[in-house]
């Protein structure tokens, strides 16, 4: 399927340089860019899942998600696609809280979404206030199009790793390469390294 784009309009904004990762250009709206459809799920019917390499499987469903200690990180993103958006101000739990007691030996994550999508990270990637399952977007609540009702929040990676319709994560022992890693995107993805493809 064909990535679907919008948004991209209107003038380069003037920015420091410094913030902004070779090849990419910074963009003032928010484009859209999905491998599929947009699902739809009632969040009365949406939980929150970690299993894997854990003792137990923890859940939460929307209202149990909505009442753990929120963060509020303002954050550069920025998108294999070439463009960053800078100071985006996102709500959401850090990933340290939803593993707060959880016991595991595992060294990866799998984030696994509504659509089947899923993407992986090296589990120190989304610890240590570095990565957040964010539920809203500038006082918002996320829109369907940029991943709602939650969507894994990386903001360090590239941005097709803050997998959108985020369900759950899957702690892994050994690496696990998702949909975009396994059709020839680089396992990683630091924007400042370049890493889009496979070998670069």
């Amino acid at each position: 399927m064909s990535p679907i784009s919008r948004g991209f309009r209107g003038r380069r904004p003037q920015v420091d340089g410094a913030r902004v990762p070779p090849g990419q250009h910074v963009v003032e709206d928010f484009p859209v860019l999905s491998a599929g459809s947009t699902p739809r799920r009632p969040l009365d019917a949406w939980t929150f899942q970690l299993s894997g390499a854990v003792d137990e499987p923890v859940s939460w469903t929307w209202e149990g998600l909505l009442g753990l200690p929120a963060e509020t990180p303002t954050m550069d993103i920025h998108c294999v696609t070439a463009w960053s958006k800078l100071d985006t101000t996102w709500r959401g739990v850090s990933v340290d809280t939803l593993l707060e007691g959880v016991e595991t030996e595992a060294e990866y994550v799998s984030a696994w979404c509504d659509d089947g999508y899923r993407t992986n990270l090296p589990l120190e990637d989304v610890i240590g206030g570095r990565a957040w399952i964010a539920y809203e977007f500038e006082g918002e609540p996320l829109e369907p199009d940029h991943g709602g009702p939650a969507r894994l929040l990386v903001p360090h990676l590239y941005f097709w790793k803050s997998a959108k319709w985020v369900r759950g994560l899957e702690l892994l022992v050994e690496d696990w390469p998702g949909f975009w890693e396994t059709a020839g995107y680089h396992n990683y993805g630091d924007p400042w390294k370049e890493q889009r493809y496979e070998g670069d």
